[in-house]
């Protein structure tokens, strides 16, 4: 795991830039995408760039259970609005938050994440740990499934919405050993409220309690975060 501190949340989108512009260059063409406000700054790099991203395909990490694309709350939806309507790429794979079956579309989620192995996974960190929307105690051993969502998570997310009650109390993720099968991780978290996570992610043990704390056993880790988001860690 290699970590980056930086100034703020702006410094940290051109840092992740850079390290897309490298995978790039390497060859990278699958994308595995996050949503939430951490990766808007690194999107804002890549919109106001002149980078063609026509030829990759991306594999979002999850969606909202009852929301479909034309949702303004639907991750289908911020990933057009922040992403996908300025820079069009082959192709576009984010859960169906409709699906009838959901037991049998995850299983279809997974067939379509083996058919396109992840080069490139960008990642949040949430206030309790988790990454995707896969909870403290979630098995390392998991692969795409529904999620119910814990309080922590409903109350961080609900700035995103008119009113708490409004927010889905389950999700579609990726799994922790899907995110895992990545050839290249960056994670990225800003701000105070993250910075017992990160402490925990970087110095802690690693264990299900704090499912982010699993990518201290990789080395294709690098880890941006801002001073804020770094202050409680020890060195």
């Amino acid at each position: 795991m290699k970590v980056i501190k930086v100034k703020n949340q702006q410094e940290g989108g051109k840092v992740a830039f850079d390290l897309f512009k490298e995978a790039l260059a390497g060859g990278a063409k699958v994308l595995g995408l996050a949503t939430g406000s951490t990766p808007i700054s690194f999107y804002n790099e890549v919109v106001n760039s002149d980078l063609d991203l026509s030829n990759l395909t991306s594999i979002n990490l999850d969606e909202y259970v009852g929301l479909d694309g034309t949702s303004d709350q639907s991750y289908r939806y911020f990933m057009q609005s922040h992403l996908f309507d300025a820079k069009p790429l082959k192709e576009t794979f984010v859960p169906d938050g409709k699906a009838k079956d959901l037991a049998a579309y995850v299983k279809e989620y997974d067939k379509i994440i083996d058919a396109h192995p992840i080069d490139w996974q960008v990642l949040g960190l949430g206030q309790n740990g988790h990454i995707g929307f896969n909870e403290p105690g979630t098995s390392t051993d998991m692969t795409t499934h529904v999620v119910d969502l814990q309080e922590s998570t409903i109350k961080a997310n609900a700035r995103f919405f008119e009113k708490e009650s409004d927010v889905p109390r389950q999700a579609i993720s990726m799994g922790i050993a899907s995110i895992m099968k990545s050839k290249q991780l960056i994670v990225m978290a800003w701000g105070a409220e993250k910075a017992e996570a990160v402490k925990k992610m970087i110095e802690g043990p690693v264990t299900i309690d704090l499912p982010a704390s699993i990518l201290q056993t990789r080395d294709n880790v690098t880890v941006i975060i801002d001073e804020a988001a770094a202050s409680k860690l020890s060195n």
